[in-house]
């Protein structure tokens, strides 16, 4: 049996093996998950999608990948979460970044979840603010202030 209390992170996923793989199939479907928030945004940059693509193709044995095209993507990913101009959008990004870096290192894989949960929570604020935007300020014939109400 080994001991994992003493190893390494990375020591304790091996390479290419069914777990590798396993954690890489998980985190591409959690960053693809939330991968609409950034593709609403930016529909024309397939940087994360790519990031998401492959490493998929990779977890199932459909693709070989190396380092140089693994460095690539996850730096193309993080690169269009700068350019996005939302949270939500960025962190989907992120998501997909980290994602395909689990080729790398499995244990980037733990970080899709936390981009995921992210993105999650920044589209229900972006959404909340846009709700707050709706509200108007009725007056009533007389002149004074009357409820706020939510527009349609």
């Amino acid at each position: 049996m080994r001991d994992t209390a003493n190893a390494k992170n990375h020591e304790v996923v091996t390479r290419n093996s069914d777990y590798h793989r396993m954690f890489a199939l998980k985190a591409a479907k959690e960053a693809e998950r939330v991968l609409p928030f950034f593709e609403k945004e930016r529909p024309h940059d397939s940087r994360p999608r790519r990031a998401i693509e492959a490493i998929r193709a990779w977890a199932k044995g459909k693709r070989e990948l190396g380092m140089t095209e693994v460095r690539k993507l996850s730096l193309g990913s993080h690169a269009a979460a700068r350019d996005a101009k939302s949270d939500s959008a960025r962190f989907a990004a992120r998501a997909a970044g980290q994602a395909v870096a689990t080729w790398h290192v499995p244990t980037h894989a733990m970080a899709v979840p936390a981009y995921a949960c992210k993105a999650i929570a920044a589209s229900k604020n972006q959404m909340r603010s846009k709700q707050d935007g709706h509200h108007i300020r009725r007056t009533t014939p007389q002149g004074s202030r009357g409820l706020t109400t939510r527009s349609s």
